[in-house]
């Protein structure tokens, strides 16, 4: 493993990013490719299809508890976290083009406005081009969401959206609203972990494949766990 410690924006928000994390990136997206195909989840905008990840699945269960058992120490390192549980696990593909997106969908969002909310993603099968970009919304100045601030932000960006000409496709770079502060390009077998207050958006070329084939696709394994900060 190659792990390295960023930092993104003006509140130096943490990203940690893991090369070689696991070892076999093939071997985990063959986990993946029994489990095709993977399911559109109702009520979630996720550009794409999603499996979730269960105990059932107990080839997959047990790649998720080793993931989490081998980034504890840089969750605990970089965030200051005592311990975490694990919210969800999936992989996931995504598969949406471009002109098909929801206006959602086209601008920077976030995961959780918990500060102990953690997105841990595993990239496996990636074109490149692909990746993770953090950004801060101008008007503002706000890069995590909070209890406090969610409204404020809600509200301004839903106002400035609205008499802003969206673009057409997923986000790339800055625009009028959002200013990107930073980014991770796509690696097969890199990991990387970030709050998911902070705003966050996949980067995505026009001219990739949107498969839900996982053997073709865009694949990433996508883990949040809760963290339970050092007093």
């Amino acid at each position: 493993m190659n792990p390295r410690l960023e930092h993104v924006g003006a509140s130096h928000s943490p990203v940690v990013i893991i090369d070689d994390f696991g070892g076999d990136a093939e071997a985990i997206a063959s986990i993946a490719d029994a489990l095709a195909p993977f399911p559109r989840i109702a009520g979630n905008l996720y550009p794409g299809v999603r499996r979730m990840i269960g105990e059932v699945d107990r080839q997959a269960y047990d790649y998720v508890l080793k993931t989490c058992e081998t980034a504890a120490p840089f969750i605990g390192g970089a965030f200051g976290m005592e311990a975490f549980d694990l919210d969800e696990a999936s992989f996931s593909l995504v598969s949406t083009p471009p002109d098909q997106l929801l206006p959602p969908q086209r601008v920077p969002h976030f995961d959780s406005s918990d500060q102990n909310y953690l997105a841990v993603l595993h990239y496996l099968r990636v074109p490149p081009g692909t990746g993770t970009a953090f950004f801060r919304h101008r008007s503002t100045g706000i890069e995590r969401i909070t209890p406090d601030n969610i409204d404020r932000f809600v509200a301004a960006a839903e106002r400035e959206l609205s008499a802003e000409e969206q673009h057409s496709g997923y986000m790339d770079g800055s625009d009028a609203v959002f200013e990107q502060i930073g980014s991770v390009d796509a690696v097969p077998d890199r990991l990387i972990i970030y709050h998911g207050s902070l705003l966050h958006s996949g980067m995505i070329p026009a001219d990739m494949a949107f498969s839900t084939d996982p053997r073709a696709g865009r694949l990433t394994a996508n883990l949040f766990v809760i963290g339970r900060s050092l007093p």
